[in-house]
């Protein structure tokens, strides 16, 4: 099902990425209260690999009861550890998480159209890297807006509210674009290298920027 055909296309379809510990949720929280709709495909990952989660029985038989925690959820800490060091690994989980959250993210756009939204944000953390978002002809996405701040400040936020250290959070970093790729793909920058009232200040202007997009789509 192609972005052109699906009954949500009259709405303004948002992807809001970044790195990790680049303040996308604090982004679509602030957007969240000026109407927009927030799907994030994050939250959909944790809810098919949560225990009795649409991707466990094939995450079971692919991979085996050790990557199963005692809950019947997903392993995060062990399957992480697997594919960052092993590519195939990753590429067998995505096989089998990437259609499931494809699947939910389409129902819940639809869904959407109920609640007659300012518009839809998608909240892809990996939207450049899993190929299903970007470069596709039709479109899926109106515009893509990046969250950015300096790695040093990604590195120090995630640490600070996960527990991770240095060498963990920089792998996850690794498995990511960089920060100069992640830039010179974006539509619009969100800033967050200040504090949460600046930020706020950036999601206001980014507000009325969608708002001034989404007039001018429906025209």
């Amino acid at each position: 099902m192609t972005a052109m055909n699906t009954p949500y296309y009259p709405l303004l379809r948002v992807g809001l990425t970044g790195g990790i510990g680049s303040g996308k949720s604090a982004v679509a929280r602030y957007l969240s209260e000026h109407g927009a709709h927030i799907i994030d495909t994050d939250a959909l990952a944790h809810q098919i690999t949560a225990p009795g989660g649409l991707a466990m029985p094939a995450i079971r038989e692919s991979f085996g009861d050790d990557f199963i925690d005692s809950s019947g959820a997903l392993n995060r800490t062990k399957m992480r550890e697997l594919v960052f060091s092993n590519p195939a690994a990753l590429a067998r989980l995505e096989a089998i998480t990437h259609p499931l959250i494809r699947r939910l993210t389409e129902e819940a756009a639809m869904q959407a159209i109920a609640f007659n939204p300012s518009y839809v944000v998608f909240m892809i953390p990996l939207l450049f890297e899993s190929g299903d978002w970007h470069g596709h002809e039709p479109k899926k996405l109106d515009v893509i807006v990046v969250v950015d701040c300096p790695e040093e400040q990604q590195i120090a936020r995630v640490m600070a509210r996960s527990g991770l250290d240095r060498l963990a959070v920089e792998q996850i970093m690794a498995q990511q674009v960089n920060r100069q790729e992640r830039l010179a793909h974006a539509d619009w920058v969100i800033p967050n290298d200040g504090d949460l009232e600046h930020l706020k200040r950036q999601c206001n202007l980014a507000h009325e920027r969608l708002l001034a997009l989404k007039n001018t789509k429906n025209r």
